[in-house]
């Protein structure tokens, strides 16, 4: 029985890509400390830092859960995605509804450790949770969607350590919203053609590749922007613009890779830069801090 619980754990865990939480999960990290130090004049506790990542935890796992699980008659019929958790069988659809719950009341939990504003901003959150898996059947703007969902981490966490919402926490909210957009209008680029016949909606079905690689490099520019008004904003030092510039030069590395009509190093542009880009702006927030 124990070894059956281990094995569904394992699979559950591949099925929402849990180790992909460090996409997510070091803006998370920027929003609490730069939050708590700009608001404050001080570092969060590590409790805050603890509850902020369970709360980041749970939030992605419910997503991810939801995603697979509204989606799964869709990811039945395309090729790339026949061999997920729940069309292959390895989990039923009950499994995954427990699992969700689950997940949100971890969610719940962390934001009542947190404070009021973050209780009360919680349904917000989950209702894009929610919305965002059901886009891709009406509009392209599904990717902007998913990157408010995301940017609800930095700006959730920036919340939990300060207890209120001002214009610099919105500046990091849509940086990451922007980012998001664009590494996710990449990674739809292979399912260009299974969308088109389905009758799904995305940024390449609707705008052909070429111009959705342009659309998702000017949402890259605005992340750009974004953390350098940051920069000014917060009033951070060097070092913090230093993140900055190695972040651009990684986004340019990114679109590098993928070209309108070679998509081959898409799995490496989206994975690896994207999680190396998060870990570098998170390493250079924090050095810029501890050195001010």
């Amino acid at each position: 029985m124990l070894i059956m619980i281990i094995q569904k754990v394992k699979i559950f865990l591949e099925m929402i890509k849990f180790e992909h939480t460090l996409f997510a999960l070091p803006f998370a990290f920027m929003g609490a400390v730069l939050g708590s130090i700009v608001v404050e004049g001080e570092w969060p506790t590590w409790l805050e830092i603890f509850w902020v990542t369970v709360a980041m935890v749970g939030a992605r796992t419910a997503a991810m859960s939801l995603n697979r699980l509204i989606d799964r008659y869709i990811d039945a019929k395309n090729p790339r995605t026949a061999t997920r958790a729940i069309p292959a069988g390895l989990l039923s659809v009950t499994e995954v509804v427990v699992y969700i719950i689950i997940s949100f009341a971890i969610l719940f939990l962390a934001a009542s450790q947190l404070n009021m504003l973050a209780v009360k901003l919680l349904p917000v959150a989950v209702l894009v949770l929610i919305i965002y898996s059901y886009t891709k059947r009406f509009t392209w703007l599904c990717h902007f969607v998913l990157g408010i969902a995301i940017g609800f981490g930095p700006l959730g966490a920036w919340v939990g350590t300060t207890g209120q919402i001002d214009a610099t926490a919105l500046v990091l909210f849509v940086s990451a919203a922007l980012w998001t957009a664009g590494f996710d209008i990449i990674y739809a680029c292979q399912d260009t053609d299974f969308d088109k016949k389905e009758g799904l909606y995305s940024v390449p079905s609707r705008f052909g590749i070429a111009r959705a690689l342009l659309i998702a490099r000017l949402c890259h520019v605005g992340t750009v922007i974004g953390l350098f008004t940051l920069y000014t904003m917060a009033s951070l030092s060097i070092w913090f613009l230093v993140g900055v510039l190695i972040s651009a030069i990684i986004l340019i590395y990114e679109h590098s890779l993928v070209k309108p009509t070679d998509l081959s190093k898409l799995n490496f542009a989206f994975f690896n830069m994207n999680g190396i880009l998060s870990v570098v702006m998170m390493t250079f927030t924090l050095l810029d801090l501890v050195i001010k």
